[in-house]
């Protein structure tokens, strides 16, 4: 039975010896600044300080290295289309555009993955240096150029290293960015020239944002202080194979005769349905020191910067391509929209390369998205095919409990010395600080960062079931992405593929992190690949809980082999849909790939909405793909509202709130009073039935709660009951609400006394003892919460007043003096869209309705007409504030609009707004 629980109204907590400042401060000057604003800023931010570092768009620029000129052609929107005649120039140029453009973005995304931030920010960067110095990206990248990429890759690595150098050769900090003006008040800090390892390291970056469920991991084992394996399985239902459709319906598994159907669950790895017991081994056998350990592990990654994504649940991206059966043109559409994180500047960078003649000398024409910082195209088409991901969600982390003692580990019996280096972190304005860093075969000890998780280790109890403390316990991590890899590749052999066969061999070099592509050529073939290296596990562990570190049948068995992984190809459907669920049936396929896909409520939307269109024997059209990227239509509300209007209402304001429910098209519109009114009770359902009854190291940080003491059966009276406060930050906290809880609440729909139905009187707040009673008390707690936020009258609720976006400069504009927040930062945007529905602005029910993730941008290729492509960024080309092209795409973003994309040269030259020569 879930924990009794009872709001409290008590003080607000203190930090309760709580590490400080839990989210990622990159703002070390704040004072300085301050200071020096106050007595000289009206001087100092003049207009040719802010200017000084606008990249030139016109004439020409002499760079050293080149072999021929280079033609840098810039739309009205500051976007780049470089034309060269050999591969080295193209990318030398591709290097110094993007350092025009967004060198301080670049420059502070390489410190965070070599874990050096406090060379940049000072001392309160160091706790996060020392765990990304533990993990390591830096070190796995070196090996990479060193050992396993291809001699091309590394020369294209070169060639835009040279051109990023070429670029800062010669410039003064403020002539590369305003925020290194800022910094200069309190440090002598100068960018050191560009490596090819810093390009490789930000895939590790990207890796771990789209690391699968490592989240879930932790959530899960957490979970079991409070709730029994009952109520934890109440809150990871299983996957809905029968109502939503998996990515891959009718494909195979290798490209000769092995079809789905001839696999099984149980022929090789291992299945959801047979791991129980042994995952459970970690956990029962140190329930308490578990607990600690990833408590403390949960602090330490709420800490860590953002890379890409957000570190919890929910986020995902959209993708899917219908073949020319049913499209306008007769050739294939492909869209793609990838969920992350908002940030100033967007995470993508809009870009086309070309070679003026396509030759064994020069071998690239194509356009779309990258990331600044690295060479080539991620996302778009070439001038042959097209190409869109979304995040696959294998599972390629495991945690291991493992236990220490000594000066190593113990495994099987035997105790294992730790392999151990020493890294040196060096500090802005302070004395360098080393570390250990420790590994066992699982992976680096990611509990030695924190003093508190090395103290709770050596004072955790253990069970007969456990071997001797010894030293007590840490937390390692196994992750695909620790390894050497071959990603680099794939992304230039993507970029010049020119049919199927060459996508699919470029799809297999990308091993981390695990995408689900799509694809669409001129042809007119669809298809879909998941590459990826992704583990097998021993029988009994499925990865979904802490597996004991001291055992090595927990162990990883292998990798699934490349021609084993699914895969379509011109499905007789004519279309195909992947928005992060399930890949493939868990029945027909004999390996597990997780136990935590995205429920499907967004595919099947998707799904839903290409195959009507279908059946009322309409073609498809660029517009139409645009439209369903903007599908408002929340699933959770098409399940909820008809009982929520058949519940009585006694008090006449809350009444007035349920009639907006009536008739409303379940449309989460920016202006819509019902969508703000339905979210709001969706929150409040979530909060009563699950938040209050979780473990409070999920909760939101400052969210108190009087609750029945650990381990007491039944509830206690009110005089036994302990105050508990959450731990965790608001975005993420649990229940965020997204599809795992839409599909939480649809199995218990029908168990109306179900204890999860319960919550006791609050004030005047009714109790509940069944299902209507606490919707009843959640539409009365909604309609009293939207009257503090957005006044009482509701005439004048929105959607969009609740659900804002802000977009902040992810360093100096996150934490600095309010002057500089206001040249940095934009906003806020007032949205349409929410949790789990296609179009995904998303927000975390636990912490609010503040959109937390967004479509990072849109794109709709058409491959009948490929000048007839749209696309669209979140902010702009620049990351220069006060630059024409800082947020010049975000407006249009917001609306749902796509700009012109243009990529045959005639195109681009009626487009091009400023041509910049790069002369040799």
């Amino acid at each position: 039975m879930p924990p009794n629980t009872t709001a409290s109204t008590g003080q607000q907590p203190g930090k309760s010896g709580r590490k400080k400042g839990r989210r990622a401060r990159l703002f070390v000057i704040v004072l300085v600044l301050a200071v020096v604003a106050g007595v000289t800023g009206g001087a100092y931010w003049s207009i040719s300080t802010v200017r000084a570092s606008f990249p030139q768009t016109k004439g020409s620029i002499t760079l050293d290295g080149l072999s021929g000129p280079v033609d840098v052609k810039r739309d009205g929107y500051g976007i780049p289309q470089i034309y060269a005649s050999s591969d080295e120039d193209l990318f030398m140029a591709q290097g110094f555009v993007q350092a025009q453009d967004r060198f301080y973005e670049m420059d502070v995304r390489r410190h965070m993955t070599s874990g050096r931030l406090s060379e940049m920010f000072g001392k309160s960067q160091v706790d996060n240096d020392e765990f990304l110095r533990t993990l390591g990206w830096n070190r796995v990248a070196e090996e990479e150029y060193e050992k396993t990429l291809s001699p091309s890759t590394k020369k294209y690595l070169q060639a835009y290293a040279k051109g990023v150098n070429a670029y800062l050769d010669g410039k003064a900090n403020k002539d590369i960015s305003l925020e290194y003006a800022a910094l200069g008040f309190a440090n002598d800090y100068k960018p050191q020239k560009w490596t090819p390892v810093d390009s490789i390291a930000w895939l590790k970056a990207m890796a771990w944002d789209l690391r699968g469920n490592m989240q879930d991991e932790i959530d899960r084992a957490l979970m079991t202080s409070r709730l029994g394996p009952k109520e934890i399985q109440d809150l990871y239902p299983d996957y809905p194979y029968g109502r939503n459709k998996t990515i891959v319906q009718a494909g195979q598994y290798d490209e000769v005769t092995k079809t789905f159907e001839q696999g099984s669950a149980s022929s090789a790895g291992s299945s959801a349905d047979s791991s129980t017991s042994g995952t459970g081994t970690a956990a029962g056998s140190d329930g308490a020191g578990l607990q600690s350990q990833l408590s403390g592990l949960q602090d330490a990654l709420d800490d860590l910067p953002t890379a890409v994504g957000v570190n919890g649940n929910g986020i995902g991206s959209n993708s899917w391509v219908v073949g020319g059966k049913y499209t306008i043109t007769g050739k294939p559409l492909l869209a793609n929209d990838p969920h992350l994180s908002a940030s100033l500047p967007s995470v993508w960078y809009q870009m086309g390369l070309h070679c003026r003649s396509v030759s064994s000398k020069c071998q690239y024409d194509a356009s779309g998205y990258t990331f600044a910082g690295m060479p080539g195209v991620v996302i778009g088409h070439n001038q042959n095919i097209s190409w869109g991901m979304t995040n696959s969600g294998v599972d390629v982390t495991d945690l291991y409990l493992e236990k220490l003692s000594g000066d190593g580990y113990l495994y099987d019996g035997k105790t294992r010395p730790f392999t151990k280096r020493e890294e040196t972190i060096k500090v802005a304005g302070g004395a360098p600080k080393k570390i250990v860093v420790r590994e066992t075969d699982n992976g680096p000890l990611l509990s030695d960062r924190s003093s508190e998780l090395v103290k709770v280790g050596k004072k955790a109890t253990v069970d007969t079931a456990a071997p001797d403390r010894g030293d007590g316990y840490g937390i390692s991590l196994r992750w695909t992405a620790l390894q050497a890899g071959t990603t680099m590749d794939a992304v230039f052999a993507m970029d010049k593929a020119k049919n199927w066969n060459d996508f699919r061999a470029a799809g297999a070099l990308f091993d981390v992190p695990s995408q689900n592509l799509i694809y669409a050529d001129t042809e007119g073939n669809i298809g879909y690949t998941l590459p990826g290296r992704i583990p097998t596990r021993p029988q009994g562990y499925d990865g979904s809980v802490p597996a004991p570190g001291w055992d090595s049948k927990s162990r990883w068995t292998g990798y699934i082999d490349d021609d084993e992984l699914p895969y379509e190809y011109n499905p007789s459907r004519g279309y195909i849909v992947t928005a992060n669920q399930a890949v493939v049936d868990k029945a027909k396929y004999p390996y597990t790939l997780t136990t935590d896909w995205g429920y499907g409520a967004r595919s099947q939307r998707i799904t839903d909405l290409i195959q009507s269109k279908i059946d009322d024997g309409g073609k498809i059209s660029t517009e139409d793909m645009r439209q369903m990227q903007l599908d408002n239509s929340s699933e959770i509300a098409k399940l909820l509202v008809p009982k929520l209007l058949k519940i009585d209402i006694d008090d006449k304001n809350v009444r007035d709130a349920q009639e907006l429910l009536e008739g409303w098209d379940y449309t989460q519109d920016a202006d819509s009073a019902a969508a703000a009114y339905f979210n709001s009770v969706w929150r409040n359902i979530l909060k009563l039935a699950f938040g209050n009854k979780l473990p409070k190291e999920l909760r939101v940080k400052g969210q108190c709660l009087w609750v029945d003491p650990v381990n007491t059966t039944g509830p206690a009276d009110d005089t036994d009951k302990v105050r508990e406060c959450g731990e965790r930050d608001a975005d993420q906290a649990q229940p965020d609400g997204g599809d795992r809880w839409f599909e939480v609440v649809r199995s218990l729909m029908d168990d109306e006394k179900s204890d999860w139905w319960t919550t006791p009187k609050n004030g005047t707040r009714p109790a509940a003892t069944d299902r209507d009673g606490l919707f009843k008390r959640a539409m009365i707690d909604a309609r009293w919460e939207l009257t503090a936020k957005l006044g009482k009258d509701i005439d004048t609720w929105s959607w969009g007043r609740l659900h804002r976006l802000f977009l902040k400069n992810q360093t100096l504009g996150t934490d600095g003096p309010g002057f500089l927040q206001y040249a940095l930062n934009r906003g806020p945007w007032k949205l349409s869209g929410g949790e789990a529905t296609v179009n995904a602005s998303g927000w975390n029910a636990a912490g609010g309705y503040g959109v937390v993730w967004v479509p990072s941008m849109r794109m709709v290729v058409n491959l009948g007409d490929l000048d007839k492509s749209k696309w669209i960024n979140l902010t702009g080309a620049s990351g220069h504030a006060y630059n024409a092209h800082y947020t010049d795409q975000t407006d249009k973003w917001a609306d749902g609009e796509l700009l012109d994309w243009s990529f045959s040269n005639d195109a681009v030259d009626e487009s091009t707004s400023d041509t910049l020569v790069l002369k040799p």
